[in-house]
């Protein structure tokens, strides 16, 4: 076969430093607007994106020649960067350091869409610690309370 062809979905989820409540509804929509530009230009192109006040959901194409974390670094550090710049009250806005990312297979996609867009309804139950317990254990990955959470 003369042509690499690949399909990557992944579903991101990283919170801010600390869960400190900074994503503002002022903004949100202006702040995924310039995330999905980001992923644009790095040829990563989101599918879906929600947040609430603690934290990022992402539904992205990994482009098939991307590194994951580079992909993903260039996205919090952007976003950061915008964030700083749009209120000087925003000066210590910080990602946390760490994510999560799951690969999704084509035939979950609008599963894991119907997830995203449901944020606001999942966090009026469940916090974002427990959301992201139960992501990681459907998804079997093994982790440490003490590191996740920075």
């Amino acid at each position: 076969m003369s042509q690499s062809l690949a399909k990557n979905l992944i579903h991101l989820v990283f919170s801010t430093k600390d869960r400190v409540q900074f994503i503002q509804d002022e903004f949100r929509a202006d702040l995924h607007d310039y995330a999905g530009g980001i992923l644009r230009d790095l040829d990563s192109p989101a599918l879906l994106m929600n947040s609430v006040a603690d934290h990022i959901h992402v539904l992205f194409n990994l482009h098939k020649t991307k590194a994951m974390s580079d992909v993903i670094m260039e996205l919090k550090r952007g976003t950061s960067i915008w964030v700083k710049d749009q209120k000087s009250r925003y000066g210590h806005f910080y990602w946390q350091a760490g994510y999560g990312a799951f690969s999704v297979s084509q035939s979950a996609v609008e599963t894991v869409k119907e997830y995203i867009a449901d944020q606001e309804s999942h966090h009026s139950r469940r916090t974002f610690q427990d959301e992201f317990r139960l992501l990681l254990d459907r998804h079997e990955i093994p982790f440490d309370e003490r590191y996740v959470w920075e």
